[in-house]
């Protein structure tokens, strides 16, 4: 066992105990409530496996509250239908859904759909097409990853004929699939983000995630030339031999396209018109993948073993999820935010609405571990309230959780989307997609910026 694993390991055991001897020693609301945010933090910051750290954590606060053996199992059923679990259950639907597309080849037909209107004409017209190509299908998908995994075995034979280098293959699919990401409906953390705030998908749409979108698509337009232009004396071309053709359309993967498509615009517009609250895409998606199977070819028990395939593999997040519920329930009867606002609320009013929003939005960038829609929950868990008393709008709440669980996916340090979307397209210059990234980030934090100080007038 490494040094850095024997310390985090003392540290989460001293936790631990230091937790036990609490629960012993107070009684009543405390501000020792919070040392389990702070335990799950650290241990994930400095490199704990983020579900060892929730458990660590959920441990933490059982131990701070030690409840009866049957009230530590009340919270337990209890927060099997709480908010936070639903999200980890959407996150592995969605799953279950883009397996469903991805067998039936839809996924494959969207993107060649797009580049049929787009990729046969000028430059910058193939580079809106695969941008708005890799924003349709994570949109779609509600992953970033996952959807790009399919999008570029497609791409890169077309961007190797158009005569793109690798790094600005890289930088087009890597700007569009962050575009999709910010408006996807059923996103994990989008989902977590609406149920924060309280709002509905349009409403998220028009001020948070569709701001950034369209100034991705923007930027990409000028980024994406600049960088060909950058790279194309350097030997970064694809050999288009080695990447293969693209496949043809069959007849049931444009017959199941239509049905996804009918499938997901019906689900977005009834959610809309109905304001349907976070437990509708738990039955949006399951059927958007059986109709979208079935009309794909598939039997009704091949379409459930794609369900089941696509949502197994995220099991670990909707167990994730569900410990984190733990968590927040068991602080919550700790009850240390009511010390929180008494002892420092007037601080914090001084503060005043625009300084707490970016403060807390930067908090959230750089000092919050773990996946986006976890960070959402804590930072909102933490905050929420606060914030509402303070007068942060609830378009000023929308930003600051969308800005504090993606900022980080355009830097300004190199992760796992941006070496995903490099390994994807064959390129190894990660400084060419670390300027990406900063070429999004900059514009991206001043347009915000500027609609919080209008909002918070």
């Amino acid at each position: 066992m490494c040094t850095k694993q024997r310390i985090l390991n003392t540290v989460a055991i001293g936790s631990l105990v230091l937790s036990l001897v609490l629960g012993t020693v107070v009684d009543g609301a405390t501000l020792w409530g919070l040392l389990p945010i702070g335990i799950y933090g650290a241990l994930a910051i400095f490199g704990m496996d983020v579900m060892v750290a929730t458990v660590v954590s959920v441990a933490s606060a059982m131990l701070i509250l030690l409840p009866a053996p049957t009230g530590a199992a009340d919270i337990l059923g209890e927060s099997i239908g709480d908010q936070v679990t639903m999200i980890g259950l959407i996150i592995m639907l969605g799953a279950g859904l883009a397996e469903v597309m991805r067998v039936t080849g839809v996924a494959g037909q969207i993107v060649r759909s797009v580049m049929r209107v787009a990729g046969d004409k000028s430059q910058l017209a193939f580079i809106l097409g695969t941008m708005v190509s890799c924003l349709i299908l994570v949109a779609a998908l509600g992953t970033l990853a996952g959807a790009l995994a399919v999008a570029a075995p497609l791409l890169l034979p077309m961007a190797a004929k158009k005569g793109f280098t690798r790094s600005a293959t890289a930088s087009m699919i890597f700007i569009g699939g962050c575009a999709g990401l910010a408006i996807a409906p059923f996103a994990g953390s989008n989902v977590a983000i609406m149920s924060a705030a309280e709002v509905g998908y349009l409403q998220y749409l028009l001020v948070g995630g569709g701001p950034l979108a369209v100034l991705s698509l923007v930027m990409g337009l000028v980024v994406v030339p600049w960088m060909q232009r950058r790279t194309c004396h350097d030997d970064d071309f694809y050999n288009e031999h080695d990447l293969g053709l693209d496949e043809e359309d069959a007849p049931h993967q444009r017959r199941a396209t239509a049905v996804f498509l009918v499938g997901l615009l019906t689900s977005i517009v009834y959610a809309a018109v109905t304001s349907a609250g976070i437990t509708f895409p738990l039955l949006a998606l399951p059927v958007i993948a059986i109709l979208t199977g079935l009309a794909g070819g598939l039997t009704a028990e091949e379409t459930g073993k794609a369900i089941y395939r696509g949502a197994g593999a995220l099991i670990h997040i909707f167990l994730l999820f569900w410990l984190l519920a733990v968590m927040f329930v068991t602080i919550d009867l700790i009850d240390p935010f009511s010390i929180v606002v008494a002892s420092y609320g007037d601080s914090f009013q001084n503060l005043g609405p625009f300084p707490f929003a970016i403060a807390i939005a930067l908090f959230g960038w750089v000092g919050v571990p773990g996946a986006a829609a976890a960070e959402v929950v804590l930072l909102n868990q933490i905050f929420g309230d606060m914030a509402a008393t303070i007068g942060v709008s609830v378009s000023s709440w929308i930003i600051v959780l969308l800005w504090a669980s993606k900022a980080d996916t355009y830097g300004p340090f190199p992760n796992a989307n941006m070496m995903g979307a490099m390994g994807l397209s064959r390129s190894f210059s990660l400084k060419n997609m670390l300027i990406t990234g900063w070429a999004l980030l900059i514009p991206a934090s001043v347009m915000y910026t500027i609609i919080m100080f209008i909002e918070t007038r």
